[in-house]
């Protein structure tokens, strides 16, 4: 028996009830999600580019008659970076920098400060390990080497294994506890690719080998 047209009309505003909402409110969320992740992407793409501009002021305040950088421009902007695009991969990179210039002036306190900062949060694996070993070093500069190889236990990736290793050795040597320091500057010249020049660790391994003779 086929419906009358006032039937109809009621069947369509049950279904509309019924199904009608819903679907509208999928789709106005599946637009505002599409809407949202582009404009999530373009305001990732605005920070991106805004942090590559202010880590290459970073870079050429170097470029000065005399190659050093301005001590306050590098403060300055170094802090920009970790105030406004913090956890990016270019606030880190210029807490390297800052560390690099603070090592070059004798300030190892600001290095060490600047370089705890990325290893204790790392924005990758890589930026990380880089910090990691270049503070076992400024630890070592300021006599805490015990600190510094404490830093250097645990696992790493294989390509940073022969650097961390080699650091291990000369932080060893500092502490004068030469067998454990050839055994690193070997494990270190181990881990080396085979076309990897090993003419540093070399060195190192003889020079261990006079002071034993």
């Amino acid at each position: 028996m086929s419906m009358t047209e006032e039937e109809q009309l009621a069947q369509m505003k049950d279904w509309w009830q019924r199904n009608g909402k819903p679907l509208v409110t999928g789709g106005v969320l599946a637009l505002a999600l599409v809407f949202g992740w582009q404009a999530w992407k373009k305001h990732e793409i605005n920070q991106a580019e805004g942090a590559s501009l202010v880590y290459q002021q970073l870079l050429e305040t170097s470029l000065s008659q005399t190659g050093q950088p301005d001590g306050a421009k590098v403060a300055e902007l170094v802090k920009k970076l970790n105030t406004d695009y913090a956890g990016s991969h270019y606030a880190q990179f210029g807490r390297l920098f800052a560390a690099k210039y603070a090592v070059e002036n004798g300030k190892l306190d600001d290095a060490a400060n600047e370089l705890k900062a990325i290893v204790d949060k790392p924005v990758d694996a890589a930026t990380g390990e880089l910090a990691r070993q270049r503070l076992a070093r400024v630890l070592a500069a300021q006599n805490k080497v015990e600190e510094g190889l404490k830093l250097l236990d645990g696992e790493t990736d294989k390509a940073w294994q022969s650097s961390r290793e080699e650091i291990r050795g000369d932080l060893l040597v500092q502490l004068g506890r030469s067998d454990e320091a050839h055994a690193a500057y070997e494990k270190a010249k181990a881990s080396l690719a085979d076309d990897a020049a090993v003419g540093g660790l070399q060195i190192k391994l003889d020079d261990l080998a006079k002071g034993d003779a």
